[in-house]
């Protein structure tokens, strides 16, 4: 089976993401294609960390799960979980809330910092609630990824 291909016109892999999607500006998430997802997906689930946090491996930023099979991930999802206007999506806790939270370093954070989404097809829904931290959708995906793939943007302050 093919790795799952995760291409964004907000930004290429490794290119920089734009500035609408941090939170010096509208804090929207990307828009995602998914190419060669596989017919034996129910859902997809979302995690999105920055790899470059000093002293921590990975710094979580936005887990969204039950997304029903497609092959487009719309710009800006809404805040909340569930997410009504996109099929009941749940968001759990990553950056202390249930929404999309773009790169946003510390004014003392001079470098670039690399945030990796990483895309997981689901042979099922999941059962999580909204308080769901990034172990626990790990947990819970266990024994049910189909394919993963992912793809990196930069920013920097």
């Amino acid at each position: 089976m093919k790795n799952l291909e995760i291409k964004s016109p907000s930004f290429e892999n490794n290119g920089n993401i734009l500035k609408k999607h941090t939170g010096f500006d509208a804090d929207m998430s990307p828009e995602f294609q998914l190419l060669n997802l596989c017919a034996e997906t129910s859902s997809l689930a979302i995690i999105m960390d920055d790899l470059d946090i000093p002293f921590i491996k990975e710094f979580n930023h936005w887990l969204i799960w039950n997304i029903p099979k497609t092959d487009k991930i719309p710009e800006n999802i809404p805040s909340g979980s569930p997410v009504f206007s996109f099929q009941q999506a749940m968001q759990g806790v990553g950056y202390g809330v249930n929404r999309y939270r773009g790169p946003k370093q510390p004014f003392f954070v001079r470098n670039s910092h690399r945030y990796v989404f990483r895309f997981y097809a689901l042979d099922c829904f999941l059962d999580l609630d909204n308080s769901a931290r990034k172990k626990d959708l790990l947990e819970a995906m266990g024994g049910h990824i189909l394919q993963t793939g992912s793809i990196i943007g930069k920013y920097k302050r």
